[in-house]
């Protein structure tokens, strides 16, 4: 992360607000910490503080938060908003990820998963808390990437764009991939990029969630996408 972050807390419990806080105070790639308590506070603080990443609960006084998302998405796209929620729901995680949210964690999520998860969502990835799947059917495990049991557009790829792209979905970051494969971190990148632009996707969020629709990752693999 080249600079530190301003990060938003929006619950509508102060005890909550005031943990993560004292938990984020300490942290190096933290320039701020701002508090909201409802989706109107979050929308006006990610518009006239300049937030890059939030911290978002779903039950909110006022409203929902993932429409609260959505709106926060709009007004800047690149801010990283992570769930943190007692909601454990698929159709409320499918929702979430779809409005553009780059992660879900429950509250009873051990309090330093919390802060490295968005860490995490604000460097780009995509983390999701123990316990929690992305929606869409999943294959067992060790089942083949073979171009011929793969459906369009994933039959498009290449052998090794099918490997990139399936550590990729299974949580690996982009420096773990280039290990695994002997390459440069930068190759990976550019054979990423070009994985999207086959499946018609802009991003890793996107990516993973047609992945794991297609079940090329099963439930037993990693779960957390860094960059």
């Amino acid at each position: 992360m080249p600079e530190p972050v301003r990060v938003l807390i929006v619950d509508d419990h102060p005890v909550v607000r005031r943990g993560l806080r004292t938990m984020l105070d300490g942290e190096s790639w933290v320039a701020q910490v701002v508090e909201a308590a409802s989706c109107a506070e979050a929308l006006a603080a990610v518009v006239h503080q300049q937030v890059d990443v939030v911290a978002m609960d779903i039950a909110l006084p006022d409203g929902d938060g993932v429409r609260a998302t959505a709106q926060i998405l709009r007004h800047r796209p690149r801010t990283a908003v992570l769930m943190l929620t007692m909601a454990d729901d698929d159709e409320l995680v499918a929702r979430a990820l779809r409005a553009g949210a780059r992660g879900y964690l429950l509250k009873d999520t051990d309090p330093d998963v919390v802060v490295d998860a968005l860490r995490t969502a604000a460097s780009g990835g995509l983390v999701l808390g123990p316990g929690v799947r992305l929606p869409g059917s999943v294959a067992p495990a060790g089942r083949s990437l073979s171009p011929a049991v793969l459906p369009p557009p994933f039959d498009q790829l290449t052998p090794r764009e099918q490997e990139f792209l399936r550590h990729l979905a299974a949580g690996e970051s982009n420096p773990v991939i280039a290990r695994r494969f002997g390459v440069s971190a930068k190759t990976v990148r550019n054979q990423m990029s070009t994985v999207f632009a086959k499946l018609g996707v802009g991003d890793r969020v996107q990516a993973a969630l047609l992945a794991r629709d297609a079940g090329i990752v099963s439930p037993a693999e990693p779960r957390g996408l860094s960059g």
